[in-house]
Formats: C-alpha cells, sequence, structure tokens
C-alpha cells in the first residue's frame, strides 16, 4: 500500500533545491534607461534612413519654423515615452505612472496638428490627397526598431501582452514619422494627421492584435483536475 508524501518534506526538498541550483539572475534596467537606449539606437537609424534617402531641401527653412519644431518635439516624446511605457509593462514592480506617459505628449502632438488644420482651413484652404507612400516608409523605418524592442520586451514578464506590443508599435511607428518629416515633403496639418498619424495609429493598433504571439506567456489553468 502507497503512502502520500509528506506535503512538508516535499516543500523542503523543493526549497533546497532551488537554493542549491538556481543561478543569480541579473535585473533588468529602469524602463526609463532602456527606453532612452533604445531611442537613441532609433534615432540614429532614423537620421541614417533620412540621409539615404536625402533630406528635403527646405530643411533648413524648416527648422527654424516653430510650429514644425513643436510638432517634431511632441512626435518624438510620444515615441519615447511609448517605449518607456511598454517596458515598464514587463516589469510588474515598476512605477506604475509610466505606463501613462504617452498620454500628454500624445495630446499635445495631436493638439498641434489640429491647430495646424485650423491654421490651414483660413489661409490655403484643406486639400486631402492620396499619399499611401506614408504608410509604407514608416513601416520601413519602424521595422528595425520596433525588431530591438520587442526582444528587449522578451526580457520582461508580458502580463499584458497586447498593450505592451501596442506600446512598442506606437513607439517604432511614432519615432519612424518623426524621420519621414526630414525627407517627406508633405506639410499639410490635416494629411500629417490622416496618413502619416494614422498610419503610427494603425502601425500600433497591428501590433496589439499581434501581441500574444509576438510576447507568448504561458498562462495557468485554473481547472480543478479530477482523480
Amino acid at each position: 500500500m502507497s503512502t502520500m508524501p509528506d506535503p512538508r518534506a516535499t516543500t523542503a526538498a523543493l526549497i533546497a533545491r532551488l537554493a542549491r541550483d538556481t543561478q543569480p539572475v541579473r535585473p533588468l534596467s529602469s524602463p526609463l534607461r532602456r527606453g532612452l537606449l533604445w531611442g537613441l539606437a532609433t534615432l540614429t537609424f532614423g537620421a541614417f534612413m533620412a540621409w539615404a534617402v536625402g533630406l528635403r531641401p527646405d530643411m533648413g527653412q524648416r527648422l527654424t519654423d516653430g510650429h514644425f519644431l513643436l510638432e517634431q518635439g511632441a512626435a518624438l516624446a510620444t515615441g519615447l515615452s511609448a517605449a518607456i511605457a511598454a517596458l515598464a509593462l514587463t516589469i510588474p514592480a515598476s512605477a506604475r505612472a509610466l505606463r501613462l506617459l504617452p498620454v500628454v505628449p500624445g495630446a499635445l502632438w495631436l493638439g498641434t496638428l489640429g491647430w495646424g488644420c485650423l491654421r490651414d482651413a483660413q489661409t490655403a484652404g484643406v486639400q486631402i490627397t492620396p499619399d499611401p507612400a506614408c504608410f509604407l516608409y514608416i513601416a520601413l523605418i519602424g521595422s528595425l526598431p520596433a525588431a530591438l524592442l520587442v526582444s528587449m520586451l522578451r526580457k520582461g514578464v508580458p502580463l499584458a501582452p497586447r498593450l505592451t506590443i501596442a506600446f512598442a508599435g506606437l513607439a517604432a511607428a511614432g519615432l519612424g514619422n518623426v524621420a519621414l518629416r526630414f525627407f517627406h515633403m508633405q506639410d499639410g496639418a490635416l494629411m500629417v494627421l490622416i496618413w502619416q498619424v494614422g498610419s503610427v495609429g494603425l502601425l500600433a493598433w497591428l501590433f496589439g492584435l499581434a501581441g500574444r504571439s509576438m510576447l507568448p506567456w504561458p498562462v495557468l489553468s485554473t481547472r480543478r483536475t479530477r482523480s
């Protein structure tokens, strides 16, 4: 007749084995530091892509335009803050405030474009023409940064994979849009809002749909087994 093992002895043996065999794990750096490092690598890649395609001929004039600089700064801040938020989501003990970072710069980005739409409507009028190249350029420039960010996210604990990957898509596409503005001549606020910001939003949404497959994480079943 078999006897049931003593739970206390089993637990003690498990603790002893873990204490003996477990290797020390190096903790991840803070989401802020890792996000800024990712942003530096991404901006370097984006600058190279803009140089390879060719800077727009009026770049000097654009760099003296306060509205252009504010819009670009808000887009840059949105991308960086989204990367930090994504990295924070893979560290359960991270501050919850980090996960809300993209809200303020994202609202500022949309606000600058909304004001630009009103300004354009009062001056030159509003025109909408097809510009699908925006999506292709943003996806191309953001592809390598997105792959790098996903590899960084896989080192953490993706408890919310869809939201995490959506933030990663927003980060990569947002900085891809920043690089795009340095060689793409489209400056109409409504066109930027529809084709460029729309592309960023679409890419973030598509990334979010693929969150569970890009950041797989084992889910424990809550079903009780019957003896």
